[in-house]
């Protein structure tokens, strides 16, 4: 039951994350493209597990882009938006799928399950 409901979260983060960007007009080509630059921090995995975990996790949590969000509109910055909104889309969508944040043993063991 938690599984499903951290799925659906992710869904809902991700639906909630596309219909703001849309609404901001951002272009959709360019969410495509990099929807899945924070994957990126896998290399990460390439120094040990312990720090590959850890930057993983760290790009992998809401924390940063909510802060990126909230910043791009106090400041009227939109490129601070528009990377939030992917970033936070991004999240969601690997939630949706069951990748979790990594547990520093194995790049498979997660919080959600064994990938």
């Amino acid at each position: 039951m938690v599984r499903k409901l951290l799925k659906l979260e992710g869904l809902l983060t991700m639906c909630v994350g596309i219909y703001v960007y849309y609404d901001y007009g951002f272009n959709l080509w360019l969410f495509i493209l990099l929807l899945l630059v924070p994957d990126v921090s896998i290399l990460a995995y390439l120094l040990n597990k312990k720090i590959g975990a850890q930057i993983y996790n760290v790009i992998h949590s809401y924390s940063i882009p909510l802060v990126l969000y909230v910043l791009g509109n106090s400041q009227s910055q939109k490129y601070l938006i528009f990377a939030s909104l992917i970033w936070i889309c991004h999240i969601g969508m690997d939630r949706l799928m069951g990748y979790g944040l990594k547990y520093e043993t194995d790049f498979k063991h997660t919080h959600l399950n064994r990938v």
